[in-house]
């Protein structure tokens, strides 16, 4: 699996406030694109981790909001995977429009079945603990 990934994100209308700037509840979706397209490029998605029976699910986060980003900006989000561990999987997240840091931020997940129980990283990504 990738440790870093970069994708582009243009800002849509539906996604600002009457100040013009987007949302604050939309990073949270930016966020989840990040993840998943970084998971899509290390050649895994979550529609094959959600028919095995287990889901990743988001049980923390933390949002440092510098900057607003405006409709039809052109942001850059890196995503990283920042910590991994049996119980939770942690990525970091810098967008950014141009060279300018608008936003920084950590996610926490937790892998969990359909009945709730939760189940260890490993079982998912069994090479971010190779060596370990």
């Amino acid at each position: 699996m990738l440790h870093e990934h970069t994708i582009e994100i243009r800002v849509r209308y539906a996604e600002t406030d009457a100040m013009g700037f987007v949302h604050q509840s939309h990073y949270l979706t930016y966020f989840e694109q990040g993840r998943t397209e970084m998971l899509r490029a290390s050649g895994g998605t979550y529609r094959a981790i959600e028919e095995s029976g287990l889901l990743l699910v988001l049980v923390k986060a933390e949002i440092n909001y510098k900057k607003p980003a405006h409709y039809d900006d052109l942001l850059t989000l890196t995503t990283r995977i920042a910590d991994v561990s049996p119980a939770k999987l942690i990525h970091s997240y810098e967008i950014k429009r141009g060279d300018q840091l608008l936003n920084a931020a950590k996610t926490t997940l937790a892998c969990i079945d359909r009945n709730g129980k939760v189940h260890q990283m490993s079982r998912l990504f069994p090479h971010l603990f190779e060596g370990s």
